[in-house]
C-alpha cells in the first residue's frame, strides 16, 4: 500500500485530469451547437429563440409591471438552475408548486433578473412581474433545454424592424393577451 500523501497526490492528479477532460468535452459540445440568441419583445410580451436569423420558437411571456419594468438591454445567460429556490425579503420558498420561480431559472447578467417559470400561469401575456421574464412552466422547461450559459438575451423595449420581423406587425399584438404558438 502506498503512503497516504502519495495516495492523495495521485487522487488529486487523477481528479485534475478528469476535470480538464470534462471541460474540454463541454467546450466541444458548446462549439458544435450553433449560437442561439433570445429576443424578448417587452411590448409584445413574447420571447423568441433564434439560431442565426432563423426563429426556432416563440413563447408567450409576462414582463415587468408598470411599477417594476423589465430592463431593456443586451445581457447573457449566466446561470441555469432547475427547481430553483425563491428568496424573498422575509420568506424562502423551496422548489415546488408554490414557488414563484416555477420549475426553471435562467439568470441574466443583470443582477436579480432572469427568465423563469411561475406559480401564476394566468399572468403570462401581461405586464405582471417584478421585472423578470415569466413563462409557463412547460414553456420555460422547453426553453431551458434549448439554451446554455453564455447565450445572448436581448430585452427590447420598443418595436423595431427586427422585432417586427420576428413577431409580426403591431396589428397582430392584442391588447394584453398573447396566445400560445
Amino acid at each position: 500500500m502506498l503512503p497516504r500523501n502519495v495516495q492523495i497526490r495521485k487522487l488529486a492528479t487523477f481528479t485534475g485530469v478528469l476535470l480538464v477532460a470534462a471541460a474540454e468535452a463541454l467546450a466541444q459540445d458548446r462549439a458544435s451547437r450553433p449560437v442561439r440568441r433570445i429576443v424578448v419583445s417587452i411590448p409584445d410580451r413574447k420571447l423568441a429563440v433564434l439560431e442565426g436569423d432563423q426563429v426556432l420558437h416563440i413563447f408567450p411571456t409576462a414582463v415587468g409591471a408598470p411599477r417594476t419594468p423589465s430592463p431593456a438591454g443586451s445581457y447573457r445567460i449566466i446561470e441555469r438552475i432547475p427547481h430553483p429556490t425563491w428568496y424573498g425579503k422575509r420568506k424562502v420558498v423551496a422548489p415546488g408548486a408554490g414557488n414563484p420561480l416555477g420549475t426553471r431559472w435562467l439568470g441574466l447578467s443583470i443582477k436579480g433578473y432572469g427568465i423563469h417559470g411561475t406559480n401564476a400561469p394566468s399572468s403570462v401575456g401581461h405586464r405582471a412581474s417584478h421585472g423578470c421574464i415569466r413563462m409557463r412552466n412547460r414553456d420555460v422547461e422547453e426553453l431551458f433545454e434549448m439554451v446554455q450559459v453564455g447565450d445572448e438575451v436581448d430585452l427590447v423595449g420598443e418595436r423595431t424592424e427586427e422585432v417586427e420581423q420576428i413577431f409580426g406587425d403591431d396589428e397582430t399584438v392584442s391588447a394584453g393577451v398573447v396566445t400560445a404558438q
